[in-house]
């Protein structure tokens, strides 16, 4: 086995914009008469999609929902998202380029996996001048409420096949950045392993989760990590600090 794609979180990893999806998606419930309450947010929106968080809140407010309404929130709060990233001087990028540059030197396949709409994700990573370090895109756009979890990074993996025929790419090959545990959870799910980044959430409760757990992405010890891979360190049993 080796180490062949690396998948990234979006939010979280490339964008620290939790604090602004929370504050839009308490919005969007005000639209609807409805107020998010101050567990709503960790319990049902970080690590998953709009579309998952929305659809979720609405159901313990005892709220069902039609297709074409809850499409009519998620673009609503999407437009919002734009309009709110627009009035910033300079976006709340990570420091990741350096280790997207890094990935592209070995090598390594990269994707994107978000819950966020795929019009929003290009025209961040375009203004980031990071777009062109990803072949795979899985957007919101390509996730709805009948799939798992698990689904965006098979469904990359999918997708990187039919782009790459020659990679022949399993989920074992995949290595995914995240940020949450939810996010962590549903790539551990899809069989892939899972380097955990504390930015949301502290190292500790990464660290619990993670294959592998750091503070920042320039910490990764890319050849320890590729060395499990390929069978010549043992694998992390549930996690691993890389110091």
């Amino acid at each position: 086995m080796t180490l062949k794609a690396v998948l990234f979180d979006f939010n979280g990893i490339i964008i620290n914009d939790e604090a602004i999806h929370e504050e839009l998606i308490a919005d969007v419930l005000i639209g609807e008469n409805l107020r998010m309450f101050p567990e709503d947010y960790p319990e049902l929106c970080l690590g998953r999609s709009d579309r998952a968080c929305l659809s979720d809140i609405l159901a313990r407010r005892g709220r069902i929902v039609s297709e074409d309404l809850l499409q009519q929130l998620l673009k609503t709060k999407a437009q919002a998202y734009r309009s709110y990233l627009e009035t910033l001087e300079t976006l709340p990028l990570y420091p990741i380029k350096a280790f997207l540059k890094k990935l592209n030197t070995i090598g390594l396949a990269t994707g994107l996996v978000t819950g966020i709409l795929r019009s929003e994700v290009t025209w961040i990573l375009e203004k980031a001048e990071i777009a062109d370090y990803f072949q795979v895109i899985v957007a919101g756009d390509d996730i709805t409420t009948s799939q798992t979890d698990s689904y965006g990074y098979l469904l990359a993996v999918e997708r990187f096949n039919r782009k790459q025929p020659t990679l022949e790419l399993q989920p074992q090959n995949c290595l995914v950045i995240e940020d949450t545990p939810a996010g962590i959870t549903a790539a551990k799910n899809a069989g892939m392993q899972v380097v955990g980044v504390a930015n949301t959430y502290p190292f500790h409760m990464m660290q619990r989760l993670a294959n592998w757990t750091v503070d920042d992405l320039g910490e990764l010890e890319l050849d320890r990590v590729q060395a499990v891979f390929s069978g010549e360190e043992p694998s992390p049993s549930t996690a691993s600090v890389l110091e």
